[in-house]
């Protein structure tokens, strides 16, 4: 028997903002409000599906230490090229963290500076 991931818990100061960028890039919708203004994200069909749901938490001040964990995202629908642009419009924004520019996918910042990569194959939906 395995464990499975079924949340990720993404603080930030702005829930709200963070809760509309993430539901356009994932196509995601929210599944519920918490009293602290904390959200939680996922697929249409809820908890408990293949994919994990997101948990946007409120937090005043970041976290000590460097996060050590970012999301992956790969485009269903389009090419790379095309999902970039799509994510820019939305409020990412490139992030250099040392990459070479030889790579075959993008780090981008989501509006809160969360870094996350674009990478380059394209997946089936779920």
């Amino acid at each position: 028997m395995a464990c499975r991931i079924s949340e990720l818990v993404l603080g930030c100061r702005d829930p709200e903002v963070l809760t509309t960028f993430w539901c356009e890039v994932l196509d995601f919708v929210v599944l519920d409000r918490m009293h602290d203004g904390s959200t939680e994200i996922g697929p249409r069909e809820g908890f408990g599906g293949p994919q994990p749901t997101i948990i946007i938490s409120r937090r005043d001040e970041p976290e000590p230490g460097k996060t050590r964990l970012h999301i992956d995202v790969n485009a269903t629908d389009r090419d790379q090229d095309a999902e970039l642009e799509r994510l820019l419009k939305l409020g990412a924004r490139p992030a250099d963290i040392g990459q070479t520019g030889d790579e075959n996918w993008h780090v981008l910042a989501d509006p809160e500076g969360n870094v996350f990569c674009l990478l380059n194959a394209r997946l089936n939906p779920l």
